[in-house]
């Protein structure tokens, strides 16, 4: 029996053991985090039922990812981006909306994030280019050019409703060019561009973003206005801005989070700062350990405790020590997976490994940045932790691929 299932649960057993942690966690946490959603739905334990599902899918899914040998995962990459491409295109003409945003395609009855595909496609087609390109001095020039080329467009189709995933991505990306040792100085240009685009970007969405608000402002009066009137007159104020419409968003969270003025705790407006504000509720009141599991207070006004703000609700519960052991396991997961890649005898696999550690890691670490304050809030869940659906279930395909890798790449043998 333990041989079978030593033979089911292959790949590197460190990686394993980070995966089960966070798997534990999250059953905990969101069973916690959820009185949002049980008390709309009346039914106690129907949202943490569907989120041990949605595990018990996604190890699944990492079990059969692990057995699929790391050289076919190159086959699957026409396929992936076709899918990609399409269902990005798809998700901004017919998706369906979350917080004001086009994310989710609903298909069969069930919805999926297309973005979540599009970041796994990307780091594979990133690792082929990378390990087919290598030479003895550092990868081929032509490499960067190939890698940009795809990345431009997948990077600007998620980034028109979701420009923290795009800018998540785009990171990931960057990392794996420099450890692929593409040319520093395409680097340095790259560098350049992209502070030149960050610079006209925050004139944008400073500039049209007041626009934006003034719109959305008129548009709601109007709609007020039309309530017992003209309601076509009504419908058309509060149609969207067409592709600035995320401006005014992204405009007050990044004037929220850089506004240094010292406001007085009795003046606090947390009506307008609600997330942000009763995260720090939470994190100031849970001291070294934290009230315990289940003990939560401030899960009942985050709209999204389960979710983008889970963290703040590991703090509050767990304390200082609890939050601490959740960035150790990232840190061991990044770290592992440097093990292995650099015990790899093939390039492939070894920028494969690195660049799905990267995007997990990176993207937990921009999740616990907003939870804490360090970050502007950026909508992006807590990787194996907060609950989803089709982010759980492809997080822990990216785990099977990982395993995939520690088991199956040809390792080099000592010297």
């Amino acid at each position: 029996m333990n041989k079978k299932i030593g033979n089911l649960f292959k790949g590197d057993k460190v990686i394993w053991m980070v995966f089960f942690f966070l798997c534990m966690i999250s059953i905990i946490e969101v069973f916690s985090a959820s009185s949002n959603l049980t008390y709309k739905s009346q039914n106690y334990l129907g949202p943490i039922f569907y989120h041990c599902v949605m595990i018990i899918v996604g190890v699944v899914v990492a079990v059969v990812t692990l057995n699929i040998p790391c050289r076919y995962f190159k086959l699957m990459t026409p396929f992936l981006m076709a899918v990609s491409a399409l269902t990005l295109i798809w998700v901004l003409v017919g998706g369906e909306s979350i917080n004001g945003a086009n994310r989710v395609i609903s298909l069969l009855g069930f919805t999926f994030q297309p973005s979540e595909i599009a970041k796994g496609t990307m780091v594979l087609v990133t690792a082929q280019i990378l390990s087919a390109m290598q030479r003895d001095v550092g990868a081929d020039r032509k490499a960067f050019k190939y890698i940009m080329v795809l990345l431009l467009p997948t990077a600007f189709l998620i980034g028109i409703e979701n420009l923290s995933t795009a800018a998540l991505l785009f990171a990931v990306i960057c990392i794996m060019m420099f450890i692929g040792r593409v040319p520093m100085s395409q680097l340095l240009k790259l560098g350049g561009g992209i502070t030149v685009a960050v610079v006209a970007f925050l004139t944008l969405v400073l500039t049209l973003g007041n626009i934006e608000q003034q719109r959305e402002d008129e548009s709601r009066l109007t709609e007020t206005v039309s309530a017992d009137g003209d309601e076509e007159a009504g419908k058309d104020a509060i149609k969207g801005g067409g592709v600035f419409h995320r401006f005014a968003t992204w405009r007050n969270r990044i004037l929220k989070h850089f506004n240094e003025e010292e406001v007085p705790p009795e003046e606090y407006n947390i009506e307008e700062n609600f997330q942000v504000g009763h995260a720090n509720i939470a994190i100031a009141s849970a001291g070294i350990i934290g009230k315990g599991p289940g003990n939560s207070t401030e899960r009942d006004y985050l709209p999204q405790a389960f979710s983008d703000f889970i963290y703040a609700i590991i703090i509050e519960e767990m304390g200082i020590f609890g939050a601490a052991f959740v960035v150790l396991l990232y840190v061991v997961l990044l770290y592992r997976a440097a093990r292995i890649a650099s015990r790899c005898e093939n390039n492939f696999p070894a920028f494969l490994i690195l660049g799905l550690a990267l995007l997990l890691v990176i993207q937990a670490t921009f999740n616990m940045m907003v939870a804490v304050g360090l970050a502007p809030v950026t909508g992006q869940p807590l990787p194996l932790i907060s609950k989803g659906g089709t982010s759980t279930i492809i997080n822990c395909a990216y785990i099977g691929a990982m395993l995939s890798v520690s088991r199956s790449a040809t390792m080099k043998k000592p010297a």
